[in-house]
């Protein structure tokens, strides 16, 4: 791994967050007993805390073989909203767990799935860890990202283009393969709001993979093996047939496992609508079984 990424990474993920935000990751990384918390997304972006902060709190490896550390092990992470109060505010989080090994090796491309080098080739704080050496293989491991992502922009982006160019192209085939419904352009919105970053990023990512490059004027090529070429293609190719399967499991796993679905669905269906429903206990025991129950409520409410 090229020292520059390194240097690169590390001092992004350095970055200083506002004292809410570190309060409430601090929470949360207990309530979850974490090792490490990294915080990205659209807050991260915007500053704005009255949307929910996105965090990713890394674990120790899960205990025993019960049907809870299976899924952890094999279906991550595992999804939980949290609230907060911070200084007489509520702030909200959605968190993603998951043990810090898998993190590493899904980070390196060692796995089928494509969501945790996509997003944290995106901008991301290192908000807590637990020790100097959580801190640096967390450092490493983003690097690692960034790297992967390169490596596959390298082959499904143009053949010479803007750094722009592989990076769209790359968001672009991950949506696709992650079955996410995003707005049209949300690639461009990532992209957007600091281009520079990206532009400094692709050639020294590309160095970190190995790749080599050309560079004229504002374009670039990189130079891939075709033996490399081919492999990488062939890596892709399995991660886009079975990339939506993951995903759809995912989505099983957490329509049963999601701690908080029901208060995280109250409080977007107020946001979005204004409509405020309270959280029973029925509702946040049986988030699903409520849902009708809630829709139907929200219809009469809009119809009166």
């Amino acid at each position: 791994m090229a020292t520059t990424l390194l240097s690169f990474v590390a001092d992004e993920l350095d970055a200083a967050v506002a004292p809410p935000i570190a309060a409430a990751a601090r929470a949360v990384v207990n309530r979850l007993h974490g090792l490490a918390v990294l915080f990205y997304g659209s807050v991260l972006r915007t500053g704005d805390l009255d949307g929910v902060l996105d965090f990713y709190v890394l674990t120790p490896p899960p205990r025993g073989w019960g049907m809870g550390a299976w899924a952890t092990r094999t279906l991550w992470p595992d999804v939980s909203f949290h609230e907060v109060e911070v200084g007489g505010r509520i702030v909200r989080a959605k968190v993603a767990s998951m043990p810090l090994d898998t993190f590493c090796r899904a980070a390196e491309g060692r796995t089928i799935d494509t969501t945790v080098w996509t997003r944290f080739a995106q901008p991301a704080a290192l908000v807590w860890t637990a020790d100097p050496t959580v801190g640096a293989r967390v450092v490493r491991a983003v690097a690692y990202a960034a790297a992967t992502a390169a490596r596959f922009a390298a082959v499904l982006g143009p053949e010479s283009g803007r750094p722009a160019d592989f990076w769209l192209a790359l968001f672009r085939q991950t949506y696709s393969a992650e079955l996410r419904v995003e707005a049209p352009g949300r690639e461009r919105q990532i992209i957007a709001f600091d281009p520079g970053r990206f532009d400094t990023l692709l050639p020294l990512a590309w160095q970190g993979a190995g790749i080599g490059h050309q560079r004229r004027g504002e374009l670039y090529a990189p130079l891939v093996p075709e033996r490399d070429m081919r492999a990488t293609l062939a890596a892709w190719w399995w991660r886009q047939r079975l990339g939506k399967w993951l995903n759809v499991a995912r989505l099983v796993k957490a329509a049963f496992t999601f701690d908080g679905a029901a208060r995280y669905g109250l409080w977007k269906l107020q946001r979005h609508t204004g409509i405020d429903l309270p959280l029973t206990p029925w509702r946040e025991r049986h988030p699903i079984l409520a849902a009708p129950g809630v829709m139907l409520r929200v219809w009469h409410r809009r119809a009166s």
